[in-house]
């Protein structure tokens, strides 16, 4: 049996790194000691990562000033997502805090002017989430784009003239806004038809187009936005998503990450020729590729079962790949991780649902099962690290994780399949998965189990109560369970995002309460587990804590953890060890007993 606690303390990198402005350092944020600091690590591998952070907190999102002296992170002190932005000098060691007692949310995803004056960045100060810009030097911060959305993410142009600002705009669409960073009306970045459905815009060397990834044809695909006409022209089409699209510093090639479903891999084009080359590590997930200032490599993410995310480099001239970061131990390089099949299965209705499926190697007939629902809901599970998974696996536990109609990676018409049906259809396809595995001969039918977290521990919760015969018991991770209070709780951005997919709590009243599991706890059967962080902004654990108080006056067997230090996505290594340790006990208390 693979180690649980051994596996939780492996640390990996978070996919927002920067790469210096000379390209000899690589800034990233990194759990090596049990908590998030930033690291530095030259990118020729002459020496080792050291960190330039320490203390309390989750650093995240380094960024170098341009001219490469010092760089500029966020700070969440206790999960509760209230970041304060500072700047460091590598040099000196000196901290600052740029954004003191400010009680608003600021994003992590921010941009320095090329100038090195100013940081733009993404604040919710006014109620909704709008873009400002900050002084570095000290003084006023001034607002630069205030549009009837929540703003996700700021890209500033190479000649400081103008910003590229990412919106939520309708239903679960984004637009890209071009703004004068002095000031002045935005332009959406649109075609014919009106705007685009668009994300991640990267501005070309020069300064004069746009790339970024947008919707065509129930895909996304690699487009450009001309900055004088405003026209727009298209570099990729086919089956698969492009994101994040990354020009050469000579702009005469771009890369972006191209998916399929739960895994992708990298692609470079040649801009003149329209050549397209692909490179993987193996299969797994690939992202944010970032040229080196020679144009000649590429520094990126990837993780997959086998090795946690870490930084890797690849050289353009030969394909070969060298590995930045090494966080797995030598002790657990040869253990034997799983990988995963995807397969298909039909929903309660019909539908066909793709899944990843986890077999234990030794498995000999019907085994314990996991069902294992993914947040988001617009996200998906794809083939990446996972140490609770690969435990239970070696637990002898099949495990099946689903992408449920809402998913990414599958095109447009399977995410938008469960907009104004949350909890609905999405809860018929994760409830199917366990059929499938009965129905197959993978598991016991009295001994399946389902867990997940955020959206995915709403899920949990609907299937416990709308399908309670199903299962032998069910973990629910930062759930929330009452739309109802949930969404009274949200800030603005959320609350815009529930509106857009599931409705107004007024208006359709009988749909908030007939998906809030909540009001039928008293149909559950089966063992439930309830974990939460107390200064959770998204998922509160008052969801958690008023759900435990009727199941424990129903009855019900119900084990409940708080966690006083922590948000929505936990920060201290012990916490995540204690947390999925409970998990995985809770289980294994009704899938291993005969």
């Amino acid at each position: 049996m693979l180690p649980l606690d051994e596996l939780l303390r492996v640390p990996y990198v978070d996919e927002l790194f920067d790469l210096s402005p000379d390209g000899a350092e690589v800034a990233f944020s990194w759990n090596r000691t049990g908590r998030w600091e930033v690291y530095l690590a030259p990118t020729d591998g002459s020496a080792l990562p050291h960190p330039v952070t320490d203390g309390p907190g989750a650093k995240h999102a380094p960024r170098w000033s341009p001219d490469g002296r010092r760089l500029a992170y966020v700070l969440d002190l206790d999960g509760s997502e209230q970041y304060d932005l500072w700047l460091c000098d590598p040099g000196t060691g000196c901290h600052e805090n740029l954004t003191p007692g400010t009680p608003d949310l600021i994003d992590p995803d921010f941009a320095w002017s090329p100038d090195g004056r100013f940081i733009a960045l993404i604040s919710n100060r006014s109620g909704r989430m709008d873009t400002y810009l900050l002084p570095v030097e000290g003084g006023p911060v001034r607002p630069v784009l205030s549009l009837p959305y929540s703003d996700l993410s700021v890209v500033w142009s190479p000649d400081g003239r103008h910003l590229a600002v990412v919106c939520m705009t309708r239903g679960q669409d984004t637009g890209i806004f071009v703004v004068p960073a002095e000031g002045g009306e935005p332009r959406a970045v649109a075609g014919p038809e009106g705007p685009l459905c668009a994300k991640h815009p990267a501005w070309s060397p020069d300064g004069s187009r746009l790339a970024f990834a947008a919707e065509r044809d129930g895909c996304f695909q690699v487009a450009f936005w001309d900055l004088d006409s405003g026209a727009v022209s298209w570099m990729t089409d086919g089956e698969g998503d492009r994101d994040h699209p990354a020009w050469s510093p000579d702009g005469r090639r771009m890369a972006w990450v191209r998916g399929q479903g739960p895994v992708n891999w990298l692609e470079v084009a040649d801009l003149s020729s329209g050549a397209v080359a692909s490179y993987r590590v193996e299969s797994g997930v690939h992202a944010r590729p970032c040229f080196t200032p020679d144009g000649e490599g590429l520094l990126f993410v990837f993780d997959n079962p086998r090795h946690p995310t870490d930084l890797w480099h690849l050289r353009l001239t030969d394909g070969t790949f060298r590995q930045l970061t090494h966080s797995l131990p030598p002790d657990l390089q040869g253990a034997p991780f799983v990988m995963p099949e995807e397969v298909r299965y039909p929903s309660l209705d019909g539908r066909e649902v793709p899944a990843l499926l986890y077999r234990p190697p030794a498995a000999r007939g019907p085994s314990p099962a996991v069902v294992y629902v993914h947040g988001g809901p617009t996200w998906l599970t794809q083939v990446t690290w996972d140490p609770l998974v690969q435990h239970m696996v070696s637990r002898g536990w099949v495990v099946l994780a689903p992408n449920y109609r809402g998913s990414t990676g599958y095109g447009r018409e399977w995410q938008l399949a469960n907009r104004f049906d949350l909890g609905g259809g999405d809860t018929r396809d994760v409830v199917a998965g366990a059929d499938y595995l009965a129905r197959e001969g993978l598991a016991d039918p009295a001994r399946i189990a389902i867990t997940g977290t955020s959206y995915g521990g709403y899920l949990t919760m609907t299937a416990l109560t709308g399908y309670p015969d199903r299962w032998a018991a069910g973990s629910a991770v930062v759930p929330f369970l009452n739309w109802f209070t949930e969404y009274a709780s949200e800030r603005e951005d959320l609350q815009q995002w529930d509106r857009e997919n599931f409705g107004d709590p007024e208006k359709d009243r009988d749909r908030y309460y007939e998906r809030s599991p909540f009001f039928f706890l008293d149909r559950i059967r089966a063992p439930v587990q309830l974990i939460c962080g107390a200064n959770d902004p998204r998922c509160p654990a008052q969801e958690s804590i008023q759900a435990r108080d009727v199941l424990r006056a129903l009855g019900k067997e119900c084990d409940f953890v708080l966690y006083p230090d922590e948000g929505h996505g936990f920060l201290k290594t012990e916490n995540v060890v204690d947390a999925k340790r409970r998990r995985v006990e809770f289980l294994a208390r009704f899938l291993e007993r005969r």
